[in-house]
């Protein structure tokens, strides 16, 4: 079981392949989850699985669309409209209140908000690397984007997407000071209860990671519950480059032998060693350090029942 979050966040701008996903693709992606009885949710009723402890018993989707892009209105709204399938959709409020020709007008976000179809979460005033900013300045954007929602919408998100997926300890413990009560990354993995309820994953989709046949893996793709992971700050700096990585898994995993771990440390992605600690609990050795901005390490796991358990993490390497 579990729930796959799908990231998107142009539609048919075919000129941003890797934020971008074709409309046919789109359409196509639906009729899948569709045909293989997968029920779309809420972010609400993630809510209630997650914090409420509601029992569910089958695979779920939530469908979430960063940043508010004008093609999102104009293209994939309407499919979401007419099929009425929930999604949340957030958005940083600097370019809407611009009037950025890119982006959708107040008007439209009222739309959705309105439509009780979509749900509208935050993004931060500035979309800015925010995890680089003081704390005082991450919160006077929060601040300022708030004071948006509440005059535009009279409403206050209860959700938030990370800009860029980037986030701190220090950072999430502000998200939750404004009330947040569930944040989302950019890392990929399947959202079960194991998972903190400041650090969700989801799936990207785009063009690269649209077609029918790794939809269709995706979808199939099981949650890899863990009990604990270190470093537990994923904002990094040079002198802890490459971070020392261990996870501790639960009992009842099964197969754990058969592990893999891959990163892209050095500047390529490759496979990494495994040391085991304990029976459930796993090193995974960095022999190079992140050279990007941003580090990222997925492990994968063929379970008994021939199903791909995921899990993913990303760093960000502070430049100072």
């Amino acid at each position: 079981m579990g729930i796959i979050g799908l990231m998107y966040h142009r539609f048919e701008e075919n000129k941003y392949p890797s934020t971008n996903v074709k409309i046919k693709e789109f359409n196509l992606q639906l009729e899948i989850i569709n045909q293989n009885n997968i029920e779309f949710i809420s972010i609400d009723d993630l809510k209630e699985i997650l914090i409420k402890n509601k029992s569910y018993n089958s695979k779920k989707v939530l469908i979430t669309v960063d940043d508010a892009f004008r093609s999102f209105y104009d293209n994939g709204w309407k499919i979401l409209k007419e099929k009425k399938i929930p999604f949340v959709l957030f958005f940083n409020t600097r370019e809407v209140n611009a009037n950025n020709p890119n982006y959708m007008t107040w008007d439209q976000i009222r739309e959705i908000h309105n439509s009780k179809i979509g749900t509208i979460g935050g993004h931060s005033f500035s979309h800015e690397y925010l995890i680089n900013k003081s704390e005082n300045e991450i919160r006077e954007d929060l601040e300022k984007s708030h004071k948006d929602y509440l005059r535009e919408l009279s409403y206050r998100p209860k959700y938030f997407s990370y800009p860029f997926g980037e986030y701190s300890s220090t950072f999430k413990k502000i998200v939750k000071e404004f009330n947040y009560e569930l944040a989302f990354g950019q890392h990929s993995g399947v959202i079960d209860k194991s998972k903190d309820l400041f650090e969700l994953p989801r799936f990207p989709v785009n063009e690269n990671y649209g077609k029918a046949e790794r939809f269709l893996t995706l979808l199939n793709t099981k949650p890899f519950p863990f009990k604990s992971f270190k470093p537990e700050n994923k904002f990094i700096s040079k002198s802890d480059n490459p971070p020392k990585i261990e996870i501790e898994f639960f009992s009842e995993i099964s197969n754990l032998e058969k592990i893999n771990c891959f990163a892209n440390d050095g500047g390529e992605w490759n496979k990494k060693k495994i040391t085991f600690i304990e029976k459930n609990w796993i090193r995974v050795n960095l022999d190079k350090k992140f050279k990007e901005r941003t580090g990222r390490i997925n492990c994968s796991l063929l379970d008994k029942d021939k199903q791909w358990r995921w899990l993913g993490f990303q760093f960000v390497i502070d430049g100072n």
